[in-house]
């Protein structure tokens, strides 16, 4: 498994993302640029003891991670999504991709891959997205069960 960070800028969420991935055995992907540092206390406290252990790849931008991971195919985790992420079909070499905790995924992303578009169902009247960590441990755990 393999979840993708784009441009993250919270430290303790992926901090957080790193934890969830060495208890999935999932790579994590982290595409700059980064509102912080890795080197970041916040980042390794959030992680704990695990971080370690995260099979982490830092790649310089989005078209240095396709030419490097090669991904077969994307779950891209958005509140623009037309489907909810249990509509998802998770294959061995499906991508895990989160949007940063303010922006969301880049703007061209949303034309470019309209069809891997995933939302998380929220039915709260004032909420606009979730937590990317919670975000991120919802799809991969969904992942997970398909997969298994």
């Amino acid at each position: 498994m393999n979840l993708v960070l784009i441009a993250p800028q919270i430290p303790h969420n992926t901090g957080a993302v790193a934890r969830l991935c060495v208890g999935l055995g999932a790579r994590l992907h982290l595409i700059r640029p980064l509102g912080f540092s890795l080197r970041e206390s916040r980042v390794k406290r959030a992680a704990l003891d695990y971080w370690e252990h995260v099979d982490l790849v830092v790649h310089a931008d989005w078209e240095a991670y396709l030419a490097t991971a090669q991904p077969d195919a994307f779950c891209f985790a958005s509140t623009k999504g037309a489907r909810g992420y249990l509509d998802c079909r998770f294959t061995p070499g499906t991508h895990l991709v989160f949007g940063n905790e303010t922006e969301g995924l880049p703007a061209a992303f949303y034309d470019r891959y309209r069809e891997s578009l995933y939302q998380i169902p929220m039915p709260g009247p004032h909420a606009r997205s979730i937590n990317l960590a919670n975000a991120a441990a919802i799809v991969a755990y969904e992942a997970y069960r398909q997969l298994r």
